[in-house]
């Protein structure tokens, strides 16, 4: 059988259910590749959109069978090959392993469909299992810290000196003194992430980054996800999260609404927060991402 493959959000980033969907069709003998448009007729195209936002594939499918899944097209389609091992060859530029620990979290945040799809946290791979014969891992756990079994994946984690990335962060709210000390035994691929969705976590974070100072991680080892969803307090926030020396990344705020407009501010605003020169050396609203127009006037309105 001749399976064709179509990652609809591009490929910047492997997409785990299709290296899973390709590792199942090749043991059982079937032919995969990318869709191509010219490469004649298939018997089944899968087709991945992770992000709700992300243009759906403008050209003709040419196959008997189309299966569409992903949380940009349906969050409750299930991989039903989830313990198959990934088939890394789709994406030979990245190295790393990927997958994750835990299922679910504990926090039902209005612009995160996890505990929908997910549910609480539960325990479902193993470090062993995810890693297999690779040293650096990338984890896509939603909230590693809300379970005794998460914890319990990092001490091993830490003894086995595998290097990791926690790509949707980490719980600012759950990071105690002990669990402060288990992350600085760690070999993190580049930063820990936190993340600030509203001003009220500005406080914990920061006293989250005096509990991980304490125990030798510095400020600068840490990324912190900011969501845009208020200009003065975005602003506030990133200035100060500027003025001690931690690096944030602006994401627009989206609600899952179809064709929904992202205001122009927030565009602007994750423009300057995400590339580093010139968040580096200028004030929000010194900035000009425009001819003719300085983000100052933002405020002015």
């Amino acid at each position: 059988m001749k399976v064709g493959l179509i990652d609809v959000d591009g490929h910047n980033f492997p997409n785990l259910a299709l290296m899973k969907i390709s590792a199942y069709h090749k043991s059982i003998g079937d032919t995969i590749q990318w869709y191509d448009l010219f490469g004649g007729s298939f018997d089944i195209v899968y087709m991945a959109k992770v992000f709700s936002f992300t243009l759906d594939y403008p050209y003709f499918v040419n196959a008997t069978k189309i299966i569409k899944g992903g949380t940009g097209y349906d969050y409750s389609i299930k991989v039903p090959y989830e313990n198959i091992q990934p088939d890394y060859s789709l994406y030979p530029k990245y190295t790393e392993a990927y997958g994750f620990l835990t299922r679910g979290c504990i926090r039902n945040c209005k612009w995160c469909l996890v505990p929908l799809k997910e549910g609480n946290i539960i325990s479902y791979m193993d470090i062993d299992e995810v890693a297999q014969d690779k040293k650096e891992v990338i984890l896509m756990d939603n909230n590693i810290l809300a379970c005794d079994y998460g914890i319990e994946q990092l001490k091993k984690i830490a003894i086995k000196n595998i290097r990791i990335d926690f790509n949707q962060g980490l719980d600012a709210r759950l990071i105690t003194t002990e669990i402060a000390d288990l992350l600085a035994q760690i070999k993190w691929i580049r930063y820990i992430r936190l993340s600030c969705d509203s001003y009220a976590m500005l406080k914990v974070i920061k006293k989250t980054l005096q509990t991980l100072n304490n125990s030798g991680i510095k400020n600068y080892r840490i990324f912190v996800y900011v969501l845009l969803y208020d200009l003065q307090k975005n602003y506030n926030i990133l200035t100060e999260l500027k003025e001690i020396g931690v690096l944030p990344f602006s994401q627009p705020f989206r609600d899952f609404t179809p064709n929904q407009i992202i205001p122009q501010w927030q565009l602007d605003m994750a423009q300057w927060t995400n590339k580093k020169s010139n968040f580096k050396s200028c004030d929000f609203k010194d900035y000009r991402p425009r001819k003719n127009f300085c983000c100052n006037e933002y405020f002015n309105l």
